[in-house]
């Protein structure tokens, strides 16, 4: 995600998703938080608000203050004052990427089963010197989920919109793009293997499943289902945000995509009124007067 999350830019972090303990940062969670609680609601959200739901999952004060302040540098949060009171929102990069983030969650999913054998294959090669163009393109290519096949050969199982994915970088004129189907004697299982890490990635889902595939909230998650429901979407969208999602009939059969993927949404349904009911009640909100832009098809 840009320089914080964004689906066009992905890697020029400074701080990764997850603390050093493993849990969600605070930024991961606000997203998570205007995601499900704000965006399409045309509101702002008193600060007040903001930092006793964050305080639900563990997040001091001070951590949120702070993040809420880097957000607004960044251009991904408005602030409005009235009276004593500071109220934030949504601007439109931060619209763009809660876009991406709900696409990602409820449109396209974790399970690829219609892959129509497309591949889009992309090549780059750069100058030496280009040290920090690499890197940015490299991160933006894993963001999209591209695998690396062989030196500046690297191929997804999507239809990818390049162009989009490139915008903006120094390195985009030295990049050709194809798209095509693998012939034989290609073995695509073998090749599948190659590019990506497929332990790496079922390791996630497994990790998710052992904290959330249970009849309770095992220690270290809330009881409260606002928080709970907040921590669930936030852990499965940065699962699911590394997942490739390469083609189902390409993988491994204990594939544990698609069983993490039915303990996310049969909980995250579980706990939806509740969670909403919450929110109604310890919301502080205004209604949000700046224009908006165009919203970002998905």
């Amino acid at each position: 995600m840009h320089d914080d999350l964004s689906p066009n830019g992905a890697g020029e972090t400074d701080e990764d998703e997850h603390s050093p303990a493993g849990t969600p940062r605070p930024q991961a969670l606000l997203l998570t938080f205007f995601g499900r609680h704000v965006l399409g609601r045309d509101m702002l959200v008193a600060t007040s608000s903001v930092l006793d739901v964050l305080s639900r999952v563990g997040v001091s004060e001070h951590a949120t203050r702070s993040t809420l302040s880097r957000m607004a540098r960044r251009g991904l949060l408005q602030r409005t004052r009235r009276g004593r009171n500071v109220y934030v929102g949504l601007t439109p990069r931060s619209r763009e990427i809660l876009r991406d983030g709900e696409s990602r969650i409820w449109r396209i999913g974790a399970v690829n089963t219609h892959w129509d054998g497309t591949w889009t294959l992309l090549g780059f090669s750069l100058p030496e010197s280009w040290q920090r163009q690499r890197h940015v393109l490299r991160s933006r290519l894993l963001w999209a989920g591209f695998g690396s096949l062989q030196g500046g050969l690297w191929i997804s199982p999507s239809k990818v919109d390049v162009r989009a994915l490139l915008e903006g970088l120094e390195a985009a004129e030295h990049v050709k793009v194809f798209q095509g189907r693998a012939l034989p004697p290609t073995n695509v299982a073998e090749l599948v293997r190659d590019a990506w890490d497929l332990t790496a990635v079922a390791a996630r889902y497994r990790r998710f499943l052992d904290r959330w595939d249970a009849p309770s909230p095992p220690p270290g998650i809330p009881t409260d289902s606002l928080a709970r429901q907040l921590l669930l979407e936030t852990e499965w969208l940065q699962v699911i945000r590394q997942d490739p999602r390469l083609p189902q009939e390409h993988l491994p059969e204990d594939w544990p995509a698609e069983r993490a993927q039915h303990v996310f949404r049969t909980l995250h349904a579980d706990l939806d009124p509740a969670a909403r009911a919450i929110a109604a009640e310890v919301l502080d909100t205004i209604p949000d007067e700046q224009p908006k832009t165009a919203a970002v098809a998905h």
